[in-house]
């Protein structure tokens, strides 16, 4: 390793005709004489380049300038998932979201490029180029280099982040931590729900709709669900685990089929929480665990007794995409919108904003670790309506009606009587 510089001096900024873009030198002199000379370019803008310059007279004022260039930007980013984000994160899904972003959308733009060289001006081009792609996509982008790149400062391998500051491309709106527009045609209306929960009954995933329409649970905490959490007497249901893919676990070193079927903790410490459970669904629990008992006796030796609620007629419990087909069969066959699972449990909260139901009790509800992720992500600010906590079963007597009633939705009038005979 090279000794600590003793003198310095940075180079006017010049245009590199070859590359049609601006640079400057280093020249860095040691104890015993030698020197070296740094080069950094890639500067769209005389400007640009000035400003990389002053920054970096500035680090080696005060001792601070990164000599080790030899790190790729690729190099770099792999090192930073394994030690910093997997060592960081609880969730398998939150590793592979950087890990695909790294991998599929930063690496083949600029994974060449040294670190030490990276400025504004390929961070922005970065940019502009996932943009044309996806605007999630860029978003996603723009964090992850935000956050690796501080990374990079903290270890001393960079003496600023470059990202900061860089604004995302013209086109692609600036959009608030965990917020999205509410969107009206990616919910059922409660004449839509009454429609597929009729059209769930007798499906293999009957449990998961309700489940999900009506209590607003999590894919991975559905199938996580067993009658063992349920409290018969006070008709409530513990959400206290989900199925998934534990951070660390080697797919090789599991039994067949149990990788993403693994037991692990929830989302937030919010998520684990005590629900009441609707009259209806608690009627298909009671009728789901006579099927259990039943595959139980029939099984055998062969029958996996896990509990689980939503599981096969072996008692295995269900993959993560194991509704997918059902799902979208379904909706095909009741004529519904093609929404994706996950607005299901959007439809449930935001209709429940709908009936003027306390942010801060959907937020309990839902599990939300802040009461203000569930006004932005779920809740159209327009029609929500300041109130008292009602309790659930309110809300239930709206969407699941009694017999001969009729329930005025937005001016249209739906007679559900012959659904619930």
């Amino acid at each position: 390793m090279k000794m600590k510089y003793m003198e310095w001096n940075v180079g006017a900024v010049f245009l590199l005709k070859s590359r049609g873009n601006y640079a400057y030198r280093i020249t860095l002199k040691y104890e015993d004489g030698e020197s070296r000379i740094i080069q950094r370019s890639g500067f769209i803008s005389k400007k640009e380049a000035e400003c990389n310059r002053k920054e970096t007279m500035g680090a080696l004022a005060s001792g601070t300038f990164v000599e080790n260039d030899s790190y790729r930007v690729a190099d770099f980013l792999t090192l930073w998932l394994e030690d910093d984000i997997k060592q960081r994160v609880d969730s398998h899904e939150t590793y592979e979201t950087y890990r695909n972003a790294v991998e599929k959308h930063i690496i083949p733009v600029i994974g060449q490029k040294k670190l030490s060289e990276l400025h504004k001006g390929d961070i922005s081009r970065l940019y502009r180029n996932r943009a044309e792609y996806s605007v999630s996509c860029t978003r996603l982008v723009k964090t992850v280099m935000n956050v690796s790149l501080d990374y990079a400062v903290s270890r001393g391998l960079l003496t600023h982040n470059p990202a900061t500051g860089v604004n995302m491309p013209k086109g692609v709106t600036k959009q608030p931590y965990h917020t999205q527009n509410y969107d009206s045609q990616k919910t059922l209306s409660m004449e839509q729900i009454q429609i597929l929960i009729e059209k769930s009954k007798g499906t293999k995933i009957y449990m998961q709709v309700l489940f999900n329409v009506l209590m607003g649970l999590r894919r991975g905490e559905i199938n996580g669900v067993k009658y063992s959490d349920v409290d018969e007497l006070n008709r409530t249901l513990t959400i206290k685990r989900q199925l998934g893919v534990q951070m660390g676990t080697v797919k090789e070193d599991l039994h067949p089929k149990t990788y993403t079927k693994q037991e692990i903790g929830l989302k937030t410490y919010s998520s684990y929480r005590t629900l009441p459970i609707p009259d209806l669904v608690f009627e298909a629990i009671q009728e789901q665990r006579k099927i259990y008992e039943k595959n139980r006796s029939r099984r055998g030796k062969y029958f996996m007794d896990y509990d689980y609620i939503c599981c096969s007629s072996y008692g295995r419990p269900r993959s993560k995409n194991y509704h997918w087909t059902h799902y979208k069969k379904l909706l095909r066959e009741a004529d519904l919108p093609d929404i994706r699972w996950h607005d299901l449990r959007s439809t449930y909260c935001t209709l429940l904003l709908r009936e003027g139901f306390s942010p801060k009790a959907i937020s309990n509800l839902m599990g939300h670790s802040k009461e203000l992720i569930t006004m932005d992500v779920y809740g159209d600010n327009r029609n929500i309506i300041a109130g008292e906590i009602p309790e659930l079963e309110d809300y239930i007597d709206e969407v699941i009606p009694k017999s001969g009633q009729e329930e005025d939705i937005s001016g249209i009038e739906i007679d559900v009587s012959e659904f619930l005979e």
